[in-house]
């Protein structure tokens, strides 16, 4: 029970900070959808790119969690400072690789055949948040490493405070006002740059006075790139940001082929999309808590512990996964009223969140699945599997219903729905997959 407990307050304060994060795009959705259906089309695409590119970037670095979990199991603090200085020159390369994609967009939006119409408010967006790509990577980093040493408590305050910025700042930059012409959907980009750097600020100035990284030794001279260190890492990172940038882009790339439907089918996929990703909040945070103290068990020596910890995690996922799609189910109707007024994009996100729950009764199992995987170091098959059934059978299979089907396409080229619905399916078999390969794992490590 006191492992539960531990875990339990861990997984909460997460999911506190999670929750105010993505709080900040349900307020950009919000804010643009009140502003104009085609500035919530235009951040739907907009954000699909930069949430491809930030969180797959982001996954090589969360996957370094268990590395520091189990220094700290050890007791090995000051390594876990050196380790920490070493991941700067991670996060620097990849930062200036998505800023590359982030700030010259063209060859991705006309492969992704993205309308003329919607090219200048996307590459306004995307220019902005790229800028803010440095922070927000330094800031991911602060956070997997407060996350591996059990103590997660000053990212949530960070990530709360940053929220109480963001809104106004989306609200004013958006509409406009005290001097500041309307930016429609580029006014969200603003705003998430400058908090973004707010709070990276702030975490560089708690790293230098708080006593919780004081035995880190965080404060050393930089030492040269330690490349079988950085290998190391990579070994371990680039499957797992490689496998999060497939189940990322099999869930974000739809909004740019939904895209060509048209403003209606755009907003409202954007809606049913920003709900997913806020459910998927907690199995992330359940993920991150769970990972973190099976990798302290691990590092202390105690492999049954943490295997066992590790099957509680996965009954966990399974029942909050099921609470969160009955709510879903429960509350569609009421749910898009709250994001528009635009009777059309409420009937047709009532009807697609029939799909996202069943979408996020999957995604809770296979979410926490690949974390745990992690712990021992398996990151390779679980990338193989997401490019077979999220990419193959998510992506490409509603791409063919919704476009290359002479049976489904005639009704289903001008709705998203096919996209939700091979989604769906795929990640269900993939967190069937990921049981059975989590159970060979634990049974070889017994």
């Amino acid at each position: 029970m006191r492992e539960l407990a531990t875990i339990a307050r861990h997984a909460g304060t997460v999911l506190a900070g999670q929750l105010a994060v993505m709080a900040f795009g349900v307020t950009d959705t919000i804010v643009a959808g009140r502003f104009s259906s085609d500035a919530l089309a235009a951040l739907s695409v907009a954000s699909a790119v930069f949430v491809s590119v930030y969180v797959s970037l982001m996954g090589v670095l969360q996957a370094l969690l268990p590395i520091w979990a189990e220094q700290h199991g050890k007791g090995e603090t000051t390594a876990i400072g050196a380790s920490f200085r070493q991941s700067l020159y991670l996060a620097f390369g990849f930062t200036a690789l998505g800023m590359l994609v982030l700030v010259f967009p063209d060859t991705l939006l006309a492969w992704t055949e993205v309308p003329e119409s919607m090219q200048a408010d996307v590459r306004a967006y995307l220019m902005i948040v790229g800028w803010a790509l440095p922070s927000a990577m330094f800031f991911r980093l602060y956070t997997t490493l407060n996350q591996a040493l059990g103590h997660p408590q000053l990212v949530t305050w960070l990530q709360v405070g940053a929220l109480v910025l963001k809104v106004p700042l989306s609200i004013w930059f958006t509409f406009g006002g005290w001097g500041i012409e309307a930016q429609g959907a580029a006014g969200c980009a603003w705003a998430t740059l400058l908090v973004d750097y707010a709070i990276a600020i702030l975490a560089v100035i708690l790293m230098r006075f708080q006593k919780l990284y004081v035995p880190l030794q965080l404060w050393q001279r930089m030492e040269a790139p330690d490349w079988r260190r950085l290998g190391a890492f990579l070994r371990l990172g680039v499957p797992a940001g490689l496998s999060i940038l497939v189940e990322v882009t099999s869930f974000t790339l739809v909004a740019l082929f939904v895209a060509r439907q048209g403003a209606l089918a755009a907003a409202s996929h954007q809606i049913a999309a920003n709900l997913a990703a806020v459910c998927y909040m907690v199995p992330l945070s359940l993920g991150i808590a769970i990972s973190a103290r099976v990798s302290w068990w691990r590092g202390a020596g105690n492999e049954a512990q943490a295997q066992a910890l590790a099957w509680l995690g996965v009954k966990i996922a399974l029942v909050s996964g099921w609470v969160l799609s009955g709510s879903l189910l429960v509350a569609r109707h009421a749910i898009p009223h709250v994001y528009t007024a635009d009777p059309g994009v409420i009937a047709l996100t009532s009807a697609l969140l029939l799909w996202v729950a069943l979408y996020h009764a999957a995604d809770s199992i296979q979410c926490v699945c690949i974390f745990l995987l992690r712990c021992w170091r398996v990151t390779v098959a679980p990338l193989v599997v997401y490019c077979s059934l999220l990419w193959g059978g998510g992506l490409g299979g509603g791409y063919w219903l919704a476009y290359k089907n002479e049976a489904t396409s005639a009704y289903w080229s001008m709705n998203p729905t096919p996209f939700w619905i091979g989604s769906a399916i795929a990640l269900a078999l993939a967190a069937i997959l990921f049981v059975f390969l989590l159970r060979k794992v634990l049974l070889a490590h017994k």
